[in-house]
C-alpha cells in the first residue's frame, strides 16, 4: 500500500505548525525528510514464468478428513468390515480391526470421479477439480501434520505458505492485504498458520473472524475530517526518518505499513467483506441468508469478493482445535461437518466459474493428514499420516482427473505418491513461481517452503 502521498502530507505539517505546535527549524527538517521515503515492500512483484493463476484460495478442514469416507473410494473396505489384518500397511497393532466407510459413492459430473454422499454438491463439480488421492506427510500429530501443512516444515516454525506466496509475488491491491486468513476459530497450530516466521513482518496473513466487526479496531478512532491524515502523515514522515537509520529493521519496518494497511484498509476492506452487496441468487448459491455475516458460507463469499479485489492468497479455515474432523469414537460425525462446508465450496467453485475468475483462481481444499482403515475407539478411526487425499480446481489443473491411488484398504500409497512438500511445490508453480528459487537468507542459509526437497506434479497441469 502507498504511503500518504508526498505534497498533502507536506500541507498536513504545515498547517499543523500554522497551529504553534512545531518549531519552524523542525518544521524544514520534516518536510525535507517527507521527500522521499523507501519502496513499498509489497508492490506487485513479476512471477518466475507465466502462469494462468493469479491468487490461490486455499481452504484447510481442521482434524484430519477420512479419505476412505470422502474421495478415495475402496470397496475391498466396504468387503472387510471387522475383519482383521496384520500390522503392515501402515496399521498399527492397536488398529488392526478393518472399518467400512459409512458413506456409498457415486460417480460426480461427466468425468465420473467417485465421490461419498458427504459431498453430494462437490460430487456435481468434479469436472473442474482434480483429486489427488496418494498424499503423504510425516507426521500423525494434529499440531505437527498441520504445520507441515501450512509451512513445509513438520517439526519447527517456518513461514507459512501465504506468507511464502505474499513474499514472492507482493499484492495487486495496494489497499488491502496480500494475504488473509478467514479464521474465527484456530486450528492445532494456531497462529503459525498465517504466521511470516523470519520473513517480513509485513507478509503476515491478517486474521479476519466475522461477524459485525470482521477485523478488530479496523474503525477510525475520530470522525474529525483531516485528523486521522494528519497524525498519520506527521508519524510517516518521524517513523521512515527512524528506519532509514535501521534499514535491517524488519519488525519496524512492518510497524509502519501496519500504520499504512490499516489506515487504506478502513476505507476498502467494509465494503469487501459487506457480503450484503451481493443479490438474492449470489447469496443462496452459498447458502446464505440476507444479514448474516459469519459460518463458512459467508467465509467462501467473502473469499471469492478478496480474490476479485487483488487479494494474492485467502486461507479459509474449517473447524477450531476442539470441534473438527478428528472422530475417534464415531465417524458418522463426519456428516455434521461436511454438510457445513458441501454448499459452501461448490457454491464457491460455481459462482468464480461463472464470473470467468476460476481460470485466474488456484482453489485447494485440504487436510493435515487421513484416517486409518482400522477401527479406533468404538466406530472411529485413527490419525494417519501415510495416505491421504485432497483437491485441487482452476488456477491451470486438470479438471476432472484423480490422480495416485492408495492399496485396496486405503492404507499406503501405492502409485504416484505426492509427498506436502511437492503439494506445495505444485501450487507455487501454478502460480508462476519455481519453488527453488523462492528462497530466504536467514541463520546463514537460504530456506524456501519446500526446504531441500519437492517435485511439481505436472501431470495434473492442464
Amino acid at each position: 500500500m502507498r504511503s500518504i502521498p508526498v505534497a498533502p502530507r507536506r500541507e498536513f505539517l504545515r498547517s499543523f505548525v500554522g497551529g504553534s505546535l512545531l518549531m519552524p527549524g523542525l518544521l524544514s527538517e520534516l518536510l525535507a525528510d517527507s521527500t522521499s521515503s523507501p519502496g513499498d515492500p509489497l508492490a506487485p512483484r513479476p512471477s518466475h514464468f507465466s502462469a494462468k493463476a493469479k491468487r490461490v484460495i486455499f481452504v484447510f478442514s481442521n482434524g484430519g478428513a477420512s479419505h476412505m469416507d470422502t474421495f478415495d473410494y475402496k470397496p475391498e473396505l466396504f468387503r472387510a468390515d471387522g475383519k482383521k489384518t496384520g500390522s503392515g500397511g501402515g496399521l498399527s497393532n492397536q488398529q488392526r480391526v478393518l472399518l467400512k466407510p459409512f458413506w456409498e459413492f457415486r460417480p460426480g459430473g461427466t468425468c465420473g470421479t467417485l465421490v461419498s454422499d458427504l459431498f453430494p454438491q462437490l460430487r456435481e463439480c468434479m469436472d473442474d477439480i482434480c483429486v489427488i488421492r496418494s498424499l503423504n506427510g510425516n507426521d500423525n500429530e494434529h499440531y505437527n501434520a498441520t504445520l507441515g501443512m501450512h509451512t513445509g516444515s513438520f517439526f519447527f516454525s517456518r513461514p507459512s505458505i501465504g506468507s511464502w506466496v505474499s513474499y514472492g509475488l507482493g499484492t495487486q491491491n495496494q489497499n488491502l492485504p496480500s494475504f488473509v486468513a478467514l479464521a474465527p476459530q484456530m486450528p492445532y497450530a494456531g497462529t503459525q498458520i498465517f504466521n511470516n516466521d523470519f520473513l517480513p513482518a509485513y507478509h503476515q496473513g491478517v486474521r479476519v473472524v466475522g461477524g459485525k466487526e470482521p477485523i478488530a479496531n479496523l474503525d477510525r478512532r475520530s470522525k474529525q475530517r483531516g485528523l486521522q491524515e494528519l497524525e498519520l502523515g506527521l508519524a510517516d514522515v518521524l517513523n521512515n526518518r527512524h528506519l532509514r537509520a535501521r534499514a535491517d529493521d524488519t519488525d519496524l519496518a512492518a510497524r509502519i505499513r501496519s500504520f499504512e494497511t490499516a489506515f487504506h484498509m478502513q476505507a476498502d476492506a467494509p465494503e469487501a467483506f459487506d457480503v450484503g452487496r451481493e443479490d438474492d441468487a449470489t447469496l443462496g448459491l452459498y447458502g446464505l441468508k440476507r444479514g448474516q455475516s459469519d459460518g463458512f458460507g459467508w467465509q467462501c463469499l467473502v473469499a471469492r469478493r478478496l480474490a476479485e479485489r487483488g487479494v494474492r492468497f485467502i486461507e479459509l479455515v474449517d473447524g477450531s482445535s476442539s470441534n473438527n474432523w478428528d472422530q475417534h469414537g464415531n465417524m458418522a460425525e463426519h456428516a455434521v461437518h461436511a454438510k457445513n462446508i458441501d454448499q459452501p465450496l461448490a457454491g464457491l467453485l460455481r459462482d468464480l466459474k461463472q464470473r470467468g475468475m476460476l481460470d485466474e483462481t488456484l482453489v485447494v481444499w485440504t487436510t493435515e493428514f487421513g484416517r486409518t482403515p482400522g477401527v479406533d475407539g468404538e466406530k472411529g478411526r485413527g490419525h494417519h499420516s501415510a495416505c491421504f487425499s485432497s483437491w485441487l480446481a482452476g488456477g491451470g489443473v486438470k479438471g476432472g482427473i484423480a490422480y495416485g491411488k492408495t492399496d485396496e484398504i486405503g492404507a499406503t500409497v501405492a502409485e504416484n505418491r505426492v509427498h506436502v512438500h511437492d503439494f506445495h511445490a505444485t501450487i507455487l508453480h501454478l502460480i508462476g513461481i519455481d519453488h527453488t528459487r523462492l528462497t530466504y537468507r536467514h541463520g546463514g542459509r537460504d530456506y524456501r517452503l519446500t526446504d531441500v526437497h519437492g517435485r511439481v506434479v505436472r501431470d495434473i497441469l492442464a
